[in-house]
């Protein structure tokens, strides 16, 4: 009970006894007729309370004391299997302040949105068949096994500890808070030109509702003399030629595919109007720039309610690419060539596991696929419950991505081994990745389907809600800072004005990703921005936790939220093994640095510094920080400087007070600029200050 206003008057012991007696009897009075029956709810050992009424303006004393009756502390021992408070499941939210996940399933599938995304279709697959088939899978499973999921499982339970974004979770060392910042521009680069992408894929949505597909043939005004469609020519098939084809086409077809396809002319000469060099910008494609607004709308849309709305959305944004997938891959191998094009990309070449750039390709695919460093995994997590099984969660979410990567696989192959077969050529000249996979390759591989424009809408749908779930995440991720930083009231209730800003500022922001030379920024960004500026940062991030704040405390503040500590197999990776493999995908990207290039393009070296220097801006937010924080820490020596600016600050750890037990049991009354919620205590887990024979009272749970 708070202490009252005002002047109070001395009282006698026997009415100070007195006062408490009536205490109990009205509080039991008032919340007898709200109890049911629960299990016994046990302080947790090493956190007694003995507590004694403090005069006006002191501080409850003798022991750990609790203020009010809003604080209820749990053991550990009564939570289930999943690691879930039972009584804490049937909440609506834990955190009336910040919100909560609707349930379990909306967690799960929003961040297997996230890390399901663009890069599992048109990456993975042409990884795998260039480095080994199905060789590759080995170093690449070994790899998710001891960097990938240690990685994710300590993002998700970082941020779900703290419940808090990727600038608040570093009150566990103030120093090292650059790391988010880091985390937001990494977040700001992606969230700009990933946007683009989907606003090209909404383009060739929108234009494949069209009884024939506009890339099909060769007669259309931007065609050029070098464009040659197979459908123009009926009969060329299996590399068969007619004796009357002109000299050009057969010396085309005979050469391989050296060739201008109508797929490619699409792409290059009517949907981008591709300029000649990166700084000659051109107009801006307006129909791009439309698309691009519509991308933005939806994203903000089904973020105007925070995780609220979004973890509506992702039932269908996470779910239908694999329906999608599946029709996909029905179609496929039931078509003539599909068997030899699955066994191009599964076919395994073991001499290539010896070499290192294998495994660095494993490595690399495995760190960004998962979305390690982005800040999306702790924003995610921090709307968790406490007590959620964040390790369970982890180990699904990371197999499922690796997953379906396996699975798109066989859905691109198939098909590309039908197009070879069709046009009399090996596989390897119309595999594929990235942007000319999407964009290219398989769009003209569907022309060659019976119904071709519906299986291209079906394509472009699975790749807009591919983007979409990752493109959720990166806006919440800085929403959710930006948020939580500020704090305040006011903030909280105008987080959709936040959510809007950031939109509107990222659809400004991509503007000239929209013009002439929009690819060539685009690619240029892909390619520095968030390439080893990652690493960087996922590295810090270990070491921080691990040997700044310490192994021991942070396996201890996991075994506090799910009950358990974590398995001495992740203890040894988070120590040992997965700073070792990011730091060998450091090492490798280094050595395997090669200037970027689209096609045949060269990009000049002023655009490769401007590369640099975006990788960079994430990077130096570290340091900068570092020192900011070092010369605003109080210390007598830098030692004692450093020591203080490194140390956790007094508000680090839960976020509601009811979790905050152990050490993180408060010693005095929480003041608001301590940033805890303090919620009002649930009727069945009602605490009653009793008195004892000796005048000093003790808390009872209520169980009447």
């Amino acid at each position: 009970m708070a202490a009252a206003q005002g002047p109070v008057a001395p009282s006698s012991p026997e009415q100070d006894g007195a006062l408490r007696v009536l205490c109990v009897y009205v509080s039991a009075w008032r919340t007898s007729w709200r109890m049911t029956s629960q299990p016994t709810h046990t302080a947790v050992e090493g956190t007694p309370h003995s507590l004694h009424r403090a005069g006006p303006g002191e501080a409850w004393a003798q022991g750990r004391a609790i203020p009010n009756l809003e604080i209820t502390h749990e053991a550990h021992e009564g939570e289930s299997e999943n690691g879930a408070v039972p009584s804490e499941a049937t909440k609506k939210d834990q955190n009336l302040k910040r919100g909560n996940w609707g349930n379990q399933i909306e967690f799960v599938l929003t961040s297997v949105g996230y890390a399901v995304g663009l890069g599992n279709v048109w990456r993975f697959p042409y990884l795998c068949y260039r480095n080994g088939g199905g060789a590759f899978m080995f170093p690449y499973f070994v790899m998710l096994i001891f960097c990938g999921i240690p990685l994710f499982f300590m993002e998700l339970s970082f941020g779900q500890f703290a419940s808090q974004g990727c600038l608040g979770v570093w009150r566990i060392s103030p120093m090292f808070k650059g790391v988010g910042y880091g985390m937001m521009v990494v977040s700001t680069y992606i969230g700009i030109y990933y946007n683009v992408v989907i606003c090209i894929a909404f383009y060739y949505f929108f234009s494949s509702m069209t009884p024939v597909l506009p890339w099909t043939y060769c007669n259309n005004p931007w065609n050029t003399p070098d464009c040659m469609s197979v459908l123009d020519n009926p009969n060329i098939t299996n590399g068969s030629q007619p004796p009357a084809l002109p000299g050009n086409v057969s010396q085309a077809l005979n050469q391989t595919l050296k060739r201008t396809s109508p797929s490619e002319e699409y792409w290059r000469l009517y949907v981008l109007k591709l300029s000649d060099d990166i700084g000659n910008f051109g107009e801006v494609r307006l129909p791009l720039l439309g698309c691009l607004g519509v991308s933005w709308v939806v994203v903000f849309l089904c973020l105007i309610r925070g995780v609220k709305s979004s973890g509506k959305v992702v039932y269908f944004t996470a779910t239908f690419p694999y329906v999608v997938l599946t029709i996909l891959f029905i179609r496929g191998v039931t078509l003539e060539g599909a068997f030899t094009g699955i066994m191009y990309y599964l076919t395994p070449q073991w001499d290539k596991i010896l070499e290192a750039k294998v495994w660095g390709d494993a490595a690399s695919q495995i760190f960004y696929s998962l979305g390690c460093a982005w800040g999306g995994l702790v924003t995610m997590a921090s709307y968790n419950k406490f007590h959620n099984n964040c390790y369970r969660d982890s180990v699904i979410i990371s197999i499922t991505n690796c997953a379906t990567s396996v699975y798109a696989g066989f859905v691109i192959f198939s098909i590309l081994g039908f197009m070879a077969n069709h046009l009399g050529v090996d596989v390897s000249r119309v595999a594929d990745h990235g942007p000319g996979l999407a964009f290219v390759a398989y769009p003209e591989a569907l022309t060659l389907l019976p119904i071709s424009p519906l299986w291209s809408l079906l394509f472009f749908f699975m790749l807009i809600l591919l983007g979409l779930g990752t493109q959720f995440c990166l806006l919440e991720t800085l929403v959710t800072a930006i948020v939580d930083e500020v704090g305040n009231e006011w903030i909280l209730q105008k987080k959709t004005y936040v959510t809007l800003g950031v939109a509107v500022a990222g659809f400004l922001l991509g503007i000239p990703l929209t013009s002439q030379a929009g690819i060539y920024w685009l690619l240029l960004m892909d390619n520095y921005a968030a390439s080893f500026s990652l690493v960087i940062i996922s590295c810090i991030m270990c070491v921080s936790i691990m040997y700044i704040y310490g192994h021991q405390n942070y396996f201890q503040d996991i075994q506090m939220m799910l009950g358990f500590p974590p398995p001495l197999f992740f203890q040894i990776c988070w120590r040992f093994v997965s700073p070792a493999i990011i730091f060998f995908i450091l090492i490798f990207s280094v050595i395997q640095y090669q200037p970027i290039t689209y096609n045949q393009y060269q990009y000049p070296s002023w655009a490769v510094a401007i590369g640099f220097l975006m990788a960079l801006s994430s990077v130096i937010c570290i340091p900068l920080y570092a020192l900011f924080q070092f010369c605003r820490t109080d210390g007598d020596t830098l030692l004692q400087r450093l020591k203080n600016a490194t140390k956790p600050s007094r508000d680090w750890g839960p976020a509601l007070l009811e979790h905050r037990t152990g050490r993180y049991a408060p010693t005095i009354a929480p003041s608001p600029e301590d940033g805890l919620e303090v919620q009002p205590l649930h009727p069945d887990k009602a605490q009653i200050p009793m008195v004892g024979s000796n005048g000093s009272s003790r808390l009872q749970d209520s169980r009447i």
